[in-house]
């Protein structure tokens, strides 16, 4: 009987995965065993805002802030970022309880998630950024001190919005509360030409604005109000559609509060649109000023006249081209451009536009 030999190998074992070490911090501007707020110079302000009229629009009575911070920053931290309805608990009182709030809760997401070495690394990090925020040395955008740590005083909030799920890997929107809060400052959106997508835009900005950030978007891609729809008829234009968006960002505001929402719109050169668009906030200007001339209020942007008017909440840009600017230069004439198919609409001096 023939022998058989069997040969064997030995399994390759995989490199062990070896984790970050992670984040060590040293102490800057802080001491071992001493609290960067107790170091800081304490007194109540009541924080005010009042209109051209001298109606007060917010008022919040015995804020906590450091002595050496300006009326001026008391009145935006109070007005704009402390959380919670005034007049109840939940409100929170302070500069002492905003910076905490804010640093505690990045902190605590910091050693969830392994980012520091050890609990005496995260314990450094948590006294330097409160003391670098007390003192004023730097500051987060407002979504961060709008949304951060606002878990703590609603655990219970339903509010829906974007969220990175890290069980199914990808954006979801649904319910989070605060417990993944919005914290970046500004977002860049894209809009087709179809009713669906710039209604959804609408949504996209509207929820953005809820939690407190701008948005800004090229409507470039809309056909302009010369060219014709596939069913009959003529297209909008994107400026109709601007009214809409204006409109929502005027009412939802930013972050729910007073500030007004960041909003931009650009729209390329080329555009058969475009002198509409340039000129379309100088004209609701001149409305405003006839309804303040037979008596409208025009004191603020809320006031009667000027929340009467379109165009009020955006910066709107013009993206020039290459072309264009080699136009100019020239002093040659430059041709708009129909969204579809590209063919010549209208033809300007460069220069004079």
């Amino acid at each position: 009987m023939a022998e058989t030999t069997v040969k064997t190998t030995k399994p390759e074992t995989r490199k062990e995965e070896k984790l970050a070490p992670g984040l060590q911090f040293r102490r800057l501007f802080t001491k071992p065993g001493v609290s960067p707020y107790d170091e800081i110079d304490w007194e109540l302000r009541n924080a005010q805002i009042t209109d051209a009229k001298g109606n007060v629009i917010f008022e919040q009575k015995d804020v906590e802030v450091p002595k050496d911070w300006s009326m001026t920053a008391t009145n935006i931290v109070a007005s704009k970022y402390l959380h919670g309805k005034i007049g109840t608990p939940e409100r929170e009182t302070g500069v002492r309880q905003l910076v905490s709030r804010v640093a505690e809760t990045i902190r605590d997401w910091g050693m969830n998630d392994g980012y520091f070495r050890s609990p005496e690394d995260a314990a450094v990090f948590h006294d330097e950024l409160a003391f670098i925020l007390l003192r004023q040395y730097a500051a987060f955008n407002s979504p961060v001190w709008f949304n951060v740590g606002c878990d703590r005083i609603e655990p219970n909030s339903d509010a829906t919005n974007w969220h990175w799920n890290h069980t199914t890997q990808r954006v979801e929107f649904s319910v989070t509360g605060y417990k993944t809060p919005q914290c970046s400052a500004c977002f860049i959106n894209s809009v087709k030409d179809s009713l669906d997508s710039i209604l959804t835009l609408a949504k996209t900005e509207g929820m953005l604005f809820k939690w407190g950030s701008g948005t800004g978007t090229n409507l470039s891609t809309l056909r302009s109000s010369t060219e014709t729809l596939s069913g009959g008829g003529t297209a909008s234009g994107p400026l109709s559609f601007m009214k809409g968006f204006d409109a929502f960002a005027g009412v939802i505001k930013s972050g729910g509060k007073t500030r007004r929402a960041a909003k931009m719109v650009i729209l390329n050169v080329e555009h058969p649109d475009i002198i509409d668009f340039i000129e379309c906030k100088s004209k609701e200007e001149a409305k405003a000023w006839a309804l303040v001339n037979a008596g409208y209020d025009g004191s603020s942007p809320d006031a009667e006249a000027y929340s009467s008017i379109f165009f009020q909440n955006a910066n709107n840009s013009v993206r020039v081209t290459d072309d264009f600017m080699y136009a100019v230069v020239r002093d040659t004439d430059f041709s708009t451009r129909a969204v579809l198919g590209g063919r010549p609409m209208q033809t300007f001096k460069a220069k004079i536009c």
